[in-house]
């Protein structure tokens, strides 16, 4: 068992280099945060990135950050605070929720896995804010791609194409990202009350006006009591957050007052506890109990969300929350991760991604932990890996099995 702790890029490619001439397939780990993401993975050797850290690149007037792919998140984003910026994506941290701790993840795992948060209805996910990528492939051979300005007119944009990858096409070694001034006052109303069906038409309308919700979520009774420390009173809630310049922010929250005031009662929470709910609502806090209970993130129609999960609970123990607007829910499962049944609900209600985030070891291992593609794109994904990665040694089996 070899296990490589590069500090320089070289090193990176020399130890790529080394397990494709051994033909020994190797783990790719940054901090460790999520690492029990994804299908397990039966390798011997390592290459541990937690030693290569660092910001390369800050220039906070051009809003361009860049760092080396184990520099730590939490360090990134207390870099950009303290100059009134921020990954206007938000990345979720899945470490509570894999029972680890806290700001722990890298940024090469926040592209390889391309994390995003509540306010993904507005500003999208790691993959359209990722400007530049320098990349070793699985061939040991190191390739750029992309730039450090916004405008980017190259031709195909590898670096997008590293996101989402988990790993097995390339490591990142070094990214850049477009940051952004983080919002000057923030305001979060709650609507008391709703069941889901009326907290989705709610939401749809909110959405759909000109108060410029940067997010929208809806919290059921037995959830809601998990969040801000308890301070919902465990009162069905649903949640729309307001950000922007403070006259701009009130002005939104007395109109959206106003169209939603037949839905119920409507409180507002600012500042620092709106922001710590929606960092709760991003991390699935409700669902991080210490326990290995399967929970699965589902991307579907936002409008059929409580369908699906209605439908669920006719024939299974199951807990959930809805974010982006109902588009993404959060499913904890009490027993079995019921994916058979998951995934056909889904097709059913208009269609989508259900991913098996959380599950022990044996469950991830035999179960298709990501959807499957259709067949069409699943060849093309397999061509993909052949190209950047032919020996199949950067985290086989990760995303799919033999794949």
């Amino acid at each position: 068992m070899t296990t490589f702790n590069p500090h320089a890029e070289g090193e990176i490619v020399e130890a790529v280099q080394w397990a494709v001439a051994e033909q020994a397939p190797v783990e790719i780990v940054g901090q460790g945060s999520k690492r029990d993401l994804g299908r397990p993975l039966q390798t011997e050797h390592t290459i541990m990135l937690s030693g290569y850290s660092g910001v390369t690149l800050y220039e906070p007037d051009e809003l361009v950050l860049g760092a080396r792919a184990g520099t730590p998140i939490a360090e990134l984003e207390a870099l950009l605070a303290a100059n009134g910026q921020a990954f206007q994506f938000e990345p979720m941290d899945y470490g509570p929720l894999l029972g680890k701790l806290a700001g722990q993840g890298s940024l090469g795992g926040l592209l390889a896995t391309n994390l995003c948060g509540p306010r993904s209805l507005k500003s999208g996910s790691a993959r359209d804010h990722v400007l530049g990528v320098r990349v070793v492939s699985g061939r040991g051979e190191l390739f750029k791609s992309g730039g450090r300005v916004v405008k980017n007119v190259t031709g195909y944009d590898l670096s997008k194409g590293m996101a989402n990858s988990w790993g097995t096409l390339g490591i990142a070694t070094e990214i850049t990202f477009k940051v952004l001034p983080a919002p000057e006052t923030e305001t979060t109303l709650v609507i008391r009350g709703l069941a889901d069906d009326e907290a989705g038409r709610a939401m749809a309308i909110a959405m759909g006006s000109s108060g410029e919700v940067a997010s929208a979520a809806h919290l059921p009774i037995n959830v809601a009591g998990r969040v801000l420390d308890g301070a919902l009173n465990g009162e069905a809630s649903t949640v729309l957050r307001l950000e922007g310049f403070a006259p701009s922010v009130a002005d939104r929250v007395a109109m959206l007052k106003g169209l939603l005031a037949s839905a119920g009662t409507i409180d507002t929470i600012s500042g620092e506890r709106s922001r710590k709910l929606w960092q709760e609502i991003r991390d699935v806090v409700p669902f991080a109990d210490g326990t290995e209970r399967p929970v699965w993130r589902v991307s579907m129609v936002p409008m059929e969300a409580y369908k699906l999960v209605a439908s669920l609970r006719m024939g299974a123990a199951v807990d959930a929350y809805y974010d982006w607007q109902g588009g993404l829910v959060w499913l904890r499962m009490e027993g079995e991760p019921e994916a058979e049944a998951v995934r056909a609900l889904v097709r059913k209600y208009g269609g989508g991604h259900a991913t098996l985030v959380r599950a022990p070891t044996s469950i991830r291992a035999a179960l298709p932990v990501f959807e499957p593609q259709p067949a069409s794109l699943a060849a093309l994904s397999k061509r993909l890996k052949q190209q950047f990665d032919p020996s199949g040694i950067l985290n086989p089996g990760r995303m799919v099995a033999g794949v």
